[in-house]
């Protein structure tokens, strides 16, 4: 006989007899694909412009856009443009929706990019510490949660040196979900900021 551990809540039950809160998902999951299908538009005429100065290998790959269930339980899109990812060489711009979170932006570099740019970014981020920027502080650049034990703001940090002295920098910003409408104004302006932080 079954445990009471597969019964259902009074709310599961509701949940569960609906199949509109699914199909609801779903659509809203359709947006967040065909928003960045059109964002990676806007990217790729954004890294266009640095054509000369950023490494070749990060015009070498296309767009990738990606969904998940299970990001800490939670539904999940991504897309990474540019997405260079060698076993100790990243390049890569992540746009990332959770569901019931909120959208963020990342820049990450590790590697020889990291070696090649990090004079810049450390004088880029002296510009901007009061703009919103977060930082990973974390020993894994694989997670993408905003708690303290991954990310904290740059104002922050001790210091940019500290920053920029990991093997990897992760810098990134949210968005609320609450504010939907613009999302997308927000993915396109900081898209251009985080390219020029390397420049």
């Amino acid at each position: 006989m079954p445990g009471t551990n597969v019964e259902l809540s009074e709310n599961e039950l509701k949940l569960v007899t609906n199949s509109e809160f699914i199909l609801t998902k779903n659509r809203i999951i359709e947006k967040v694909y065909t928003m960045f299908g059109s964002l990676s538009e806007v990217y790729k005429i954004e890294l266009d412009k640095y054509a000369a100065i950023l490494p070749y290998e990060i015009f070498s790959t296309t767009p990738k856009i990606y969904k998940g269930e299970n990001y800490l339980s939670l539904p999940y899109v991504m897309m990474d443009h540019p997405r260079v990812f060698f076993k100790e060489d990243v390049f890569a711009i992540r746009s990332f929706f959770w569901w019931g979170n909120y959208f963020s932006l990342t820049l990450q570099l590790s590697g020889k990019f990291l070696q090649v740019f990090k004079n810049n970014i450390g004088k880029n981020l002296k510009k901007h510490i009061e703009a919103g920027y977060f930082i990973c502080t974390n020993d894994s650049q694989w997670e993408h949660h905003f708690e303290e034990t991954n990310y904290r703001p740059l104002y922050a940090m001790d210091s940019i040196e500290e920053i920029l002295n990991k093997p990897f920098i992760k810098i990134a910003k949210q968005h609320k979900l609450s504010q939907w409408n613009s999302a997308a104004t927000f993915f396109e302006r900081n898209y251009a900021e985080m390219i020029r932080l390397v420049i």
